[in-house]
């Protein structure tokens, strides 16, 4: 979609629609979310250029389990 609307720079995560920063709790990939959208918008080469962030929605919600186990 992104890649059709031409938008200026995106950082791309294959997460579920309305978990754009992860999983609640997971505050290590939600600060890697956001620094990787702000250095994105610093170093983007071309308009148009999109990142992709090499985690995987399966992978980022054990992630979240696990995390929220400990919080118990």
């Amino acid at each position: 979609m992104s890649a059709q609307v031409r938008a200026p720079r995106v950082v791309f995560a294959p997460f579920m629609m309305g978990h754009h920063f992860g999983v609640p709790f997971h505050r290590e990939l939600q600060r890697r979310m956001i620094f990787e959208a702000l250095d994105h918008l610093v170093h983007a080469g071309v308009s148009g250029e999109i990142r992709v962030v090499p985690i995987t929605w399966a992978q980022a919600r054990k992630e979240g389990r696990a995390i929220e186990e400990q919080l118990r």
